[in-house]
């Protein structure tokens, strides 16, 4: 329904209708809208989360962030409709509804693991959360564009849109490369 009609139309009594039940039947298992809501994009976390559980982590901490970012971008490319319901939508106060909100952590965790992995350049304060944070603004960032027509509009080649996922992942690889040490991402693939 959400894929059809978007997230605004998502009604209680529209999931009724189409399930052919009573208008009142939804309400047995999910208070209001944002119940369903928080239902559906806990789900989408989870996805979320197993999917980045695939991405091969067992080599070096660079290489292991490495493949957890670009299982990022598959992830975001694969599943449009759950990305944007995860990460570009006004989601259910998570107070009220701390089920979706600890399956959100949990992703953000995976790569917070990966990152205290890691040997970076010192930066005061240490803050593997902070670092994590400026990970997952750049990746997200990135697949978010990718996901609309901008780069093209804006003119880049094709060349130039095809190699930005690479440049992305080389970038991050730079700025959290311990100092005098050259990363696995210089040389993308």
């Amino acid at each position: 329904m959400i894929a059809e009609t978007g997230i605004e139309q998502l009604s209680l009594r529209e999931v009724a209708r189409r399930l052919g039940v009573s208008h009142q039947a939804p309400y047995k298992h999910f208070p209001s809208r944002d119940h369903i809501l928080a239902e559906v994009v806990a789900r989408c976390f989870d996805g979320f989360a197993a999917f980045l559980e695939t991405a091969d982590r067992s080599g070096a901490p660079p290489e292991a962030l490495g493949a957890l970012g670009l299982a990022y971008f598959a992830y975001a490319r694969a599943h449009p409709l759950e990305y944007r319901l995860m990460f570009n939508t006004p989601l259910p106060d998570g107070a009220k509804h701390p089920a979706m909100m600890q399956r959100a952590r949990y992703a953000f965790e995976l790569l917070e693991r990966s990152i205290a992995r890691m040997t970076l350049q010192p930066l005061a304060p240490v803050s593997v959360p902070l670092d994590a944070l400026f990970v997952w603004s750049t990746i997200h960032g990135l697949a978010s564009i990718l996901q609309s027509d901008t780069l093209e509009k804006l003119g880049l080649s094709p060349a130039e849109r095809d190699g930005a996922i690479a440049r992305c992942m080389a970038r991050i690889g730079l700025a959290l490369a311990p100092e005098n040490s050259i990363s696995a991402y210089h040389s993308p693939p």
